[in-house]
């Protein structure tokens, strides 16, 4: 992670912060123009996002099998040129594509981010005219993102068309270029030189067919080969979402949150929840004592600014503007309600307060005096997103607070 810049205050304490560069239809190009291959932009947009992120356009698909993965595979770290052979080889393993993936938070939910060569992932994608969108594929080629059709008119795009994958202020925006279906469990996909620039781990994911042969009947061979750190999950769109109950996962996530993160393992549990890594939780989650607010447990990465805003608040006078007993949690191991989507409270990184008077969608009542305090401190507000959510509170850059002495 590297240092951006640094903050300047008149409190007793200094603060360097750190942050990371944080269906059914035809697809839908984004109206906004764009200077890639092959498309149909003016070619003047100015679009800083695509610059330096052009491959070569696929063309035309040719002739071929296309047909969804049966097994989407995350892995803790790269896939070398021998473990795919391995794969390759393990019987009843008819194609496998290496990509990168990871899951940047957006407005406190994980989005599901692939790096492909667009020429092979589109044989993985059916339905739609998905595998044979030429206009789609040469837009992730230009260094467009294309995303699953569901997503359109949910996400917080700004007036250019840009998409912003991660929660910081300075996190790394890539033009919206399609609409599209996507594979199951992928939500959007970019070409592979955004690899370095979302801070991805390269080629720690595979998709994975079977052909005839029963997918039930390879997944413990799969998981032999690629050991038991790798998460791999069922493709199928009968299941819900893949994620069965007893299933093994990873998540690797993106932004100015990825080093208090690090890789997320955890086990699919019944009703939405969700079983961490004991050994992560050992080294991630902590409990202690902050002002106002008393005993909490969260992510230990949190605790320096978290307690240095809430500080800086009961400095300010406003220790009645946050209410203890109507504080929601910190970290919380589950999916975001009805979905099996992650979010920042699964990694102990955002917080609730003053749930009754802040509800989504609602303009709330936090005070102004809290809220300036706390992104004065690195946390984002969720009442500035396009669907607010005013009692919730993040982490979006790492703060190190140093305590300085006053000088005489």
């Amino acid at each position: 992670m590297k240092l951006r810049r640094a903050l300047t205050t008149t409190a007793t304490v200094g603060v360097l912060v750190l942050s990371a560069a944080c269906s059914g239809n035809a697809p839908a190009a984004d109206p906004k123009p764009s200077a890639i291959p092959g498309g149909n932009g003016s070619g003047t947009s100015a679009d800083p996002a695509v610059d330096g992120h052009v491959v070569p356009a696929p063309g035309p698909r040719g002739p071929g099998l296309v047909a969804p993965a049966d097994f989407l595979v995350q892995l803790p770290g790269s896939a070398d040129a021998d473990l795919v052979e391995a794969v390759k080889g393990v019987k009843g393993v008819t194609d496998v594509t290496v990509m990168s993936m990871a899951q940047p938070v957006i407005e406190n939910k994980a989005m599901t981010v692939a790096a492909v060569d667009p020429a092979t992932y589109r044989a993985f994608v059916v339905g739609a005219l998905g595998p044979d969108a030429d206009q789609a594929w040469a837009r992730v080629a230009g260094g467009e993102i294309a995303v699953k059709g569901r997503l359109k008119g949910r996400l917080p795009l700004d007036d250019q068309g840009n998409l912003r994958l991660g929660s910081a202020a300075d996190a790394p925006a890539v033009h919206v270029g399609a609409y599209v279906d996507q594979q199951p469990l992928i939500d959007a996909v970019v070409n592979q030189t955004w690899i370095d620039t979302l801070g991805m781990e390269r080629d720690n994911a595979m998709l994975i067919r079977t052909g005839g042969t029963a997918p039930g009947t390879v997944r413990d061979r799969l998981q032999e080969v690629l050991g038991p750190d790798a998460g791999v999950t069922s493709a199928d769109k009968a299941s819900r979402l893949g994620l069965e109950p007893g299933a093994p996962q990873v998540a690797v996530v993106t932004g100015s949150v990825a080093d208090a993160v690090g890789v997320f393992r955890y086990t699919v549990l019944a009703g939405g929840r969700i079983a961490p890594d004991p050994a992560w939780v050992s080294s991630h989650i902590a409990t202690e004592v902050v002002p106002i607010l008393g005993s909490v447990t969260c992510n230990k990465a949190i605790f320096p600014q978290l307690k240095a805003a809430l500080q800086d608040i009961h400095d300010r006078g406003l220790d009645d503007k946050i209410h203890p007993g109507e504080y929601a949690g910190c970290y919380y191991p589950r999916f975001i309600a009805g979905s099996s989507t992650l979010s920042n409270h699964a990694f102990g990184l955002a917080l609730d307060l003053n749930v009754p008077g802040n509800q989504r969608g609602t303009v709330g009542e936090m005070d102004r005096g809290v809220v300036d305090a706390f992104k004065r401190w690195g946390f984002a507000w969720g009442g500035d997103w396009n669907y607010t959510d005013p009692m919730h509170f993040e982490m979006n850059a790492l703060v190190r607070v140093e305590v300085q002495s006053r000088s005489n």
